[in-house]
Formats: C-alpha cells, structure tokens, sequence
C-alpha cells in the first residue's frame, strides 16, 4: 500500500483545486481532484476492455458525457500533477506518453521543491513544452479560458 502524499502536496493540490473551483462555478466545466478515477480507452468504451486507469492530483472535465458515477471515461482537458520525492518516473515519463496519447489537452507539473510549474500543450497530437515557470509568473490556461494561476501566491503558501 502506498503512503499518502506529504502534507505540502496536498496544500498545493488544495489550493490549485479550490481556485479552479471558484473559477469555474456557473461554466460547464467541472474540477475533480485525488482519488477519482480517470479511464482512458484506447479502442472500446467499455470498462472491462479499459485498461488505462490512471488517478490525476487535480483534472478538469467540460464535456459532461465523459462523467459517470466511476469518475471520467476519456480523457479531461487539464490534468495537474504535483511531484512527490520517489513518483518523478511515472509522472514525468508514464503519465506524459499515455495523456499525450490519449488526447489530454493541457498537462500541468508543479515541482513542490523547485517552485517550478511546466505545461505541455497539446498541438497537432504532440505535447509541446512551455518555459518553466517559477515564483512571480502568473500561468495561464490555454484550454480553461480566462483561468489563470498566480505562482506568487502559491508558493508563498509554502513557506
């Protein structure tokens, strides 16, 4: 069994989580964080011949026939990952080809001890990377319009 993330990466997933929450009340999107469930199919739609399943930190859904009692079935437009010391590989290797492969439109990696945040956009079926940002940018969704996260203000929070 896996130990539960440290308490700073759940700080972070809060505040990330309840900031796209304030945001997106009254839009069609819809914010979701740790543990739901996100299946990602490649040829059928049905459970039993799913075998991508994978549990983002926070995700974003605005189509609302992707969501179902079990969670998402197909891919969400933002996914954002916090890295844990011990997790890097799977985030920054797995999980990168499989929602680059799946269509996740926005992939956002927030390294807690860095105070850095990376985002891989979509274009053309490849992720293309953004300049790493740190503390003093404000990062701006290209896929949640008009949603923006002030890192200032997030890392501040850390200390």
């Amino acid at each position: 069994m896996n130990a539960a993330p440290k308490r700073l990466h759940q700080k972070i997933s809060l505040h990330i989580a309840t900031e796209l929450y304030q945001f997106l009340k009254g839009k069609p999107c819809e914010v979701y964080g740790a543990p739901f469930d996100v299946r990602l199919p490649v040829k059928s739609l049905k459970n039993e011949e799913i075998f991508t399943v994978v549990q983002p930190d926070i995700c974003v859904i605005c189509d609302p026939k992707k969501l179902d009692d079990a969670g998402c079935l197909g891919a969400p437009e933002l996914i954002i990952e916090i890295l844990s010391p011990g997790n890097n590989k799977k985030e920054l290797q797995y999980k990168y080809e499989v929602y680059e492969e799946s269509g996740v439109k926005e992939y956002w990696i927030i390294h807690p001890n860095e105070q850095t945040l990376l985002v891989y956009t979509l274009k053309a079926d490849k992720y293309v990377p953004s300049r790493l940002y740190t503390g003093g940018d404000i990062v701006k969704s290209a896929c949640i319009e008009g949603f923006a996260l002030d890192l200032e203000s997030l890392f501040k929070e850390m200390e």
